[in-house]
C-alpha cells in the first residue's frame, strides 16, 4: 500500500476509535452525573418556589416532571456505566497505539507491510471492544470531548474536519431545523402569549 495512502487510513481509522471512546465516556459521565444535577436542580427550585410563589407554574411543574423522567431513563442505565468505562479505557489504548503507528509510517523507511498488518488488527480489536448502544445524546457529547477535548492535530494532518460536517452533529442540525421551523409557524401564538404576558405584569404593577 502507497504510504499516502496508509496514513490517510489511520487517520480515518483514528477518528473512528477516538470518536468511539469519547463516545463512551460520554454514555458513562452521563450516566454518572446527570441525576445528581437533575436532583440538585429540582430540590433547588423548590426551596425557591417556597419563597417565590410566580415560580410554583404549570410550565415550571411540567419541566420537572420531564427532569424526572429523564432521570428514571438514566437511572435505567446505570447497569451498563461499568461496561462504558472499560470499554471506553480499551479504546483510548487503541486510539494511542494508532497515534504511534502514525509516527511510525512518518518515519524516513517505514514498514508499509508491518505497518498495514497493525492497522488490521487494531480495526479488529476496535469493532470488537464497542458497546450496542448508547444512552440518548451521548453523541453530542462525544462530539464535544472528542473535537474540542482530544488532542487531534495530527489526525486533522491528514483526514482534515469541518466545522459543519464534521464537528456539529448531524442529530443537532436536525433538531436546530425542527426547532426554527416550529417557531416559524407559531410565530403569531408566540407573539400573543408574549403580549399577555407583558400586559399581565403591567396590570400587576
Amino acid at each position: 500500500m502507497d504510504i499516502n495512502n496508509l496514513k490517510t487510513h489511520i487517520a480515518e481509522t483514528a477518528y473512528n476509535v477516538g470518536y468511539s471512546a469519547k463516545l463512551h465516556f460520554a454514555s458513562y459521565e452521563m450516566i454518572e452525573r446527570l441525576p445528581g444535577l437533575i436532583s440538585f436542580f429540582s430540590m433547588a427550585f423548590g426551596i425557591y418556589a417556597l419563597a417565590f410563589s410566580n415560580l410554583s407554574t404549570k410550565f415550571m411543574s411540567c419541566t420537572l416532571l420531564i427532569l424526572g423522567l429523564i432521570g428514571l431513563y438514566i437511572s435505567m442505565k446505570n447497569g451498563n456505566k461499568e461496561i462504558y468505562e472499560e470499554k471506553g479505557i480499551a479504546l483510548i489504548g487503541l486510539f494511542n497505539e494508532l497515534k504511534h503507528l502514525m509516527s511510525d509510517a512518518k518515519s524516513q523507511s517505514p514498514n508499509t507491510t508491518d505497518i498495514a498488518n497493525k492497522l488490521n488488527d487494531i480495526e479488529q480489536r476496535h469493532n470488537n471492544s464497542c458497546a450496542s448502544n448508547h444512552i440518548m445524546f451521548a453523541t453530542w457529547f462525544a462530539h464535544y470531548k472528542f473535537f474540542w477535548e482530544q488532542q487531534i492535530a495530527w489526525i486533522d494532518e491528514q483526514r482534515q474536519f469541518g466545522f459543519f460536517r464534521d464537528k456539529v452533529p448531524l442529530t443537532f442540525w436536525i433538531s436546530l431545523i425542527v426547532i426554527v421551523i416550529t417557531v416559524l409557524l407559531n410565530t403569531e401564538a408566540i407573539m400573543t402569549h408574549v403580549c399577555e404576558f407583558i400586559q399581565k405584569k403591567g396590570v400587576n404593577s
